[in-house]
C-alpha cells in the first residue's frame, strides 16, 4: 500500500482547516502544513493534527509557496489540498482502495473537483478533473525497441474520487491583485495565466477589474508573440472594456478583429448587445444575442452562450411588446443547464 503526504499552503483558515484535516486524516500517513502569515487560530488547529507545521515568508507566488510543501513531504505520493475542500465518507473509502491498489507506475491521479461554481472565478463547469495526487519521485524511463527515448509523458490515471469545494468566500479580489503584481514586475503571464486571468475577469470580475485589465490586454493584443486563443480572449476582455468606456474605436477595432477569422467569440457578441441594448436600439441588440446564444461558442465564461444573452432577449421582446417571442426566450432561459464537462 502507498503512503501519502497532505501537502496544504494555509493563511487565516480558522473557519474551514479542521473541517478539511478531519476529513482527510483516514488516508494521510502524513500532514504538511505551510503558513504564509496567519493571524487567527490557523496554526493552532494545524498543531492538533501534525507537528509539521512550517512557517513561510510570502513571495508573491503561489507555486513557490507549493514547491515549498513538496519539498518538506517524505511519503510516496502527495496529495495537494485546499482548505476549503472536503472529502465525504463514501470518497475516502474510494480513496483507501486507491491507495492499496495504487499501479505503481501511475504518476498522477485526477480527482473530480465537484462544487466548482460556488463563488467559482475561473471555472465553467460544476464537476471537472483536476490532478491532485502526485508521484514524489519519479522515475525516467526508456521506450521503443529501436530509435529509443525517454518516457516524458507522466502515466495519469483518472479516479472516482470527488472532492467537494467548500468555499465561504470568493477569492477574486485576491487573485486580480496578485496578478496586478505579477505583471507590475514585468513577469510575463504564461499562457494558462494569461487565459485565466481573462477567464477570471468574466465569470468574477467587476467593471473596475476590467478597466484595471485594460491597459495589460491593451499592450498585449500588441504582442506578436501570443498566440491566437490569447488574442481572442484579449479581444473579449478589451471589447467589454470599451463597451464600459464607450469607445467606440476601441469597439470597433477589437469586435471586428475578433470576427475576421471566421470564429467570432460569443462574450463579445454579447458585449455588442449590451452596447445597443444601453443605446435603445433593441432590434439590433436582439441580433447580437441572438449569436452570442445561438452562433458562436464561448471564449471564458460559458454563461455568454447560454442563459445570459437568453435572458436579454426575453427583456428585449418585453421592451418591444412581442409576447409570443418574450416567452419563448424565457421558456428556453428557465430550461437552460450548465452542460457537463467534457472530461467528467
Amino acid at each position: 500500500m502507498i503512503t501519502i503526504s497532505v501537502c496544504m499552503i494555509v493563511k487565516n483558515e480558522e473557519k474551514v482547516l479542521e473541517r478539511c484535516l478531519k476529513s482527510l486524516k483516514p488516508i494521510a500517513d502524513e500532514f504538511i502544513i505551510i503558513d504564509t502569515g496567519s493571524s487567527d487560530k490557523t496554526k493552532q488547529i494545524a498543531l492538533k493534527y501534525t507537528d509539521k507545521v512550517y512557517n513561510y515568508e510570502w513571495q508573491n507566488d503561489f507555486s513557490h509557496a507549493r514547491n515549498y510543501s513538496f519539498s518538506k513531504a517524505s511519503k510516496d505520493y502527495i496529495y495537494t489540498a485546499d482548505a476549503d475542500e472536503v472529502i465525504d465518507d463514501t470518497n475516502i473509502e474510494r480513496f483507501v482502495k486507491l491507495k492499496k491498489a495504487m499501479l505503481p507506475e501511475v504518476e498522477i491521479v485526477q480527482m473530480k473537483y465537484t462544487n466548482q461554481l460556488q463563488y467559482g472565478t475561473t471555472y465553467n463547469y460544476e464537476t471537472e478533473y483536476r490532478p491532485k495526487l502526485f508521484k514524489r519521485v519519479r522515475e525516467f524511463m526508456w521506450i521503443n525497441p529501436i530509435h529509443e527515448t525517454v518516457n516524458l509523458e507522466p502515466v495519469i490515471y483518472n479516479s472516482d474520487i470527488e472532492i467537494i469545494h467548500m468555499p465561504v468566500m470568493s477569492h477574486a479580489n485576491r487573485d486580480f491583485k496578485q496578478i496586478q503584481k505579477v505583471i507590475q514586475s514585468n513577469i510575463r503571464l504564461s499562457k494558462k495565466l494569461f487565459i485565466m486571468y481573462a477567464k477570471e475577469l468574466f465569470i468574477a470580475g467587476e467593471d473596475k477589474d476590467f478597466l484595471e485589465a485594460k491597459q495589460y490586454f491593451q499592450n498585449a493584443i500588441e504582442n506578436e508573440t501570443r498566440g491566437l486563443d490569447e488574442i481572442k480572449a484579449a479581444q473579449c476582455v478589451l471589447t467589454k472594456c470599451a463597451r464600459l468606456m464607450k469607445d467606440h474605436n476601441l469597439l470597433l477595432k477589437n469586435s471586428l478583429k475578433n470576427f475576421a477569422d471566421n470564429k467570432p467569440s460569443a462574450e463579445v457578441c454579447f458585449e455588442l448587445g449590451e452596447y445597443f441594448f444601453e443605446e435603445q436600439d433593441y432590434v439590433e441588440a436582439a441580433i447580437w444575442y441572438y449569436n452570442a446564444a445561438f452562433e458562436t461558442e464561448c471564449e471564458l465564461n460559458i454563461h455568454y452562450a447560454g442563459d445570459y444573452p437568453l435572458k436579454q432577449l426575453a427583456n428585449i421582446y418585453q421592451l418591444l411588446g412581442n409576447k409570443e417571442l418574450e416567452e419563448e426566450y424565457n421558456r428556453l432561459f428557465s430550461k437552460w443547464e450548465l452542460p457537463k464537462s467534457p472530461d467528467a
